[in-house]
């Protein structure tokens, strides 16, 4: 089940309308350098996001998926321009973040919260929930007050009483209520994208549906849009609007969370569609989906990166990267492409099954 496409927004901040994505990422780049040896020199490079691009449309869920050590979370910290990347732009709203007349950085991330996975580590153990909350309203200029009024009615709104659960410390919260404070914190400078980077991965089942449910009815109340990264993908199947999916660096395919989970065109995306586990017993998975390791990111392969696993690879998908396109014979919906980088996506058809 996914969440409702974009609605036009009243919000007063919206400066492009409805059909301007809220934020576009054009081929953002980041490689991490490896030093070493008795000079302790520069001797490899970590390719960690080669040329993402992306874009999250106002009101959606974009789901990003993908093994560990994809570059999932690395490109969130570089949206929040937690780390600062090698190349790349973003364009939040119509505005560049960080070129002369765009949009400064500390602008964007009143606009743009992160939700971390580590819900004990994301908080300060001195502080209450409450102080917490209310701690970066009131850095942007909000009087004590206020600020303890809006936070109190954010724990509200994520489930927890105030008068119950606002003067606990961290240690004194289990993991589903400290990622709920989370939540409310990041929901306290009234953002309008909030990034979520494996934040219901740590909890248990029945406390992650809990805070699926919620973040649904958040998204509604607030008008938000999300960036929802995961790597379930029955989470990600339930939330999202759009899926998009990456592989050492790179994104590999995107398009419409149905067409990519019933129709998955890169057998990168079939395999780890394969790989999730069923209680059916008529459909027990008896051949592995996936062979092999992940190459190393310092010395990936040349060409299309999944070729060393890929079993319709050719000897042309070692010549030349694959750009993300519509599948040959295939048309891309221009609201909602599903796009595909694969130089042999023609020739898989005949082998997709429906998930």
């Amino acid at each position: 089940m996914s969440s409702t496409t974009a609605q036009p927004t009243l919000d007063p901040r919206d400066r492009g309308g409805p059909a301007q994505p809220l934020l576009i990422v054009d081929e953002l780049t980041k490689h991490f350098p490896v030093y070493g040896g008795a000079l302790n020199r520069q001797v490899a490079t970590v390719h960690a996001v080669d040329g993402v691009s992306l874009s999250v449309r106002k009101g959606e869920t974009l789901g990003i998926v993908g093994e560990s050590g994809c570059g999932k979370s690395t490109t969130a910290r570089l949206l929040m321009q937690l780390i600062k990347p090698d190349s790349g732009r973003l364009i939040f709203d119509g505005d560049e973040v960080g070129a002369p007349g765009g949009i400064d950085v500390t602008s964007m991330r009143r606009q743009m919260q992160m939700v971390f996975q580590d819900s004990y580590s994301s908080l300060n153990p001195r502080m209450t929930m409450i102080d917490s909350i209310a701690y970066a309203p009131r850095m942007h200029g909000l009087s004590a007050k206020a600020a303890e009024a809006r936070a109190e009615s954010l724990l509200e709104r994520v489930g927890l009483h105030p008068r119950q659960f606002g003067r606990r410390y961290p240690h004194e919260l289990s993991g589903g209520q400290r990622q709920r404070v989370n939540i409310a914190r990041a929901l306290a400078l009234e953002p309008r994208l909030v990034i979520l980077d494996e934040a219901v991965s740590a909890l248990d089942k029945s406390v992650e549906a809990q805070v699926l449910n919620l973040l649904a009815d958040l998204k509604e109340q607030f008008n938000l849009t999300y960036l929802f990264i995961s790597h379930d993908l029955n989470v990600v199947e339930f939330i999202s609007d759009r899926v998009l999916v990456m592989y050492l660096g790179q994104v590999v395919e995107t398009g419409p969370v149905e067409d990519i989970y019933s129709r998955p065109r890169h057998p990168y995306t079939r395999a780890l569609l394969a790989s999730i586990p069923t209680l059916d017993p008529d459909r027990r998975t008896t051949v592995l989906p996936l062979t092999g390791d992940p190459p190393n990111p310092i010395n990936p392969p040349l060409g299309c990166r999944f070729r060393t696993r890929c079993p319709f690879a050719e000897a042309g998908c070692a010549e030349t990267t694959p750009k993300l396109a519509a599948p040959i014979g295939t048309q891309a919906n221009p609201v909602t492409p599903h796009l595909v980088a694969c130089h042999v996506a023609a020739a898989q058809q005949g082998a997709i099954h429906g998930h």
